[in-house]
């Protein structure tokens, strides 16, 4: 006993852990203040993935413009107009046009969603990390639209990429559904915005099949994006009169009871 006093009282004063004496053998006693392992934090926390994510997608922004811009230097080389290089060039203007709208809009969504997350996993930044791969890949991809000939792999690898990224959108969502400790988002705009990326991966998966087998049509088929406002707001609207009513049904059995 007097061996065990003194061992704390040795530990106090000189700051190191109080030692414990078992079958013998002096071991240090738990500290209870002891740092949690490296091992089990996020490699990033919520702030700094937010941050990384939001540079990753300006660069990838950034970078559409550059064969533009080579284009342009060569036509001035050979002394051609402004509207010449706006007739030959009209397709690499559009697909530029396209993309930089479709990355503006994922990354709107990817900010609405991450805007409440307060803590991250490692899972969550793997998440995070492929859809970045998704992001930067649709540059190179653009690239290939106005420089290459339209063929299926060209629309595979575009198409694709949209699609990639709505379903690794979509696998996040249902990642924080499942852990709402890491977030505060509500749970009505949480489902909401399953739907929508339920809509959006269906969309894009329809535009990919018509535009592969339907040749005539090509990349026009991304028109049906058009369709996905609407059809995310009827879902919408439907699954919320069914939770009410699904709410108002077991209202009146608890009153019943």
């Amino acid at each position: 006993m007097r061996r065990r006093r003194s061992g704390m009282v040795l530990g106090r004063l000189t700051g190191s852990a109080p030692v414990r004496e078992h079958a013998g053998v002096s071991q240090p006693a738990a500290d209870p203040e002891t740092p949690i392992a490296e091992t089990t934090r996020p490699m990033l926390s919520a702030e700094r993935l937010k941050a990384f994510v939001d540079a990753v997608v300006a660069i990838a922004m950034t970078l559409l413009i550059l064969p533009l811009l080579e284009n342009v230097a060569e036509f001035a080389r050979e002394d051609k107009s402004a509207l010449q290089y706006v007739q030959e060039e009209g397709a690499q203007l559009l697909s530029f046009a396209l993309s930089f709208l479709i990355i503006a809009m994922f990354w709107m969504t990817h900010h609405r969603v991450f805007d409440r997350v307060q803590k991250s996993t490692n899972a969550l930044i793997w998440l995070q990390v492929a859809w970045m791969f998704t992001i930067v890949w649709l540059p190179v991809a653009t690239a290939m639209l106005g420089a290459m000939d339209t063929d299926t792999m060209q629309k595979s690898l575009y198409i694709g990429a949209l699609l990639a990224s709505s379903l690794i959108m979509l696998g996040t969502r249902l990642y924080l559904r499942a852990h709402p400790d890491l977030h505060r988002i509500n749970p009505t705009s949480l489902r909401h915005g399953l739907i929508a990326d339920i809509v959006l991966c269906v969309m894009f998966a329809v535009s990919l099949a018509i535009a592969v087998f339907v040749p005539v049509i090509g990349y026009a088929a991304l028109f049906l994006l058009a369709l996905s406002g609407p059809l995310q707001a009827i879902l919408a609207r439907r699954g919320d009169a069914r939770l009410s009513a699904r709410r108002r049904g077991g209202a009146d059995r608890d009153r019943v009871d």
